[in-house]
């Protein structure tokens, strides 16, 4: 564990300027088994963050998504809990990839962002989140 701690779980940007990040901030100090996390949105239009509460089964959970977008399916994220949800639609509205950022149950926003990811982005996502697991659940307890 000498290695810097791996922030960057999600990463998809394009050369257009958009992009949808989803950093690790560190051990939740209220929940002993999370992680704090934010959700960020950049856009040449609108820009925005929202907090996030990770546990190991959503780590987990990101690991069937993408094993889902692999296969050529969109998938929805953290779709049945409480906070912000991430949908990744491969054909969205305007015929390209769109990751979609919804908060229903906090602010009610909903964000759209057309991008179109590297070739590699799956298994690059998949390298990320072996990382972050392997960093922070030992971290974790419960």
């Amino acid at each position: 564990m000498g290695d810097s701690a791996p922030r960057e779980l999600i990463s998809l940007a394009d050369d257009e300027g958009n992009g949808v990040t989803v950093n690790v901030l560190g051990p939740s100090a209220s929940w002993s088994a999370g992680l704090d996390a934010e959700i960020v949105v950049k856009t040449p239009f609108v820009a925005g963050r929202i907090d996030l509460a990770l546990s190991v089964s959503k780590l987990e959970s990101w690991a069937n998504a993408l094993d889902r977008l692999d296969a050529g399916e969109d998938v929805a994220w953290m779709e049945m809990s409480r906070g912000p949800s991430i949908f990744i639609q491969l054909t969205g509205e305007r015929d390209c990839p769109e990751v979609v950022v919804e908060d229903e149950s906090g602010s009610m926003v909903t964000v759209r962002v057309p991008l179109v990811p590297p070739d590699d982005w799956i298994a690059d996502h998949r390298q990320r989140l072996h990382r972050a697991m392997n960093y922070w659940v030992p971290l974790l307890s419960g």
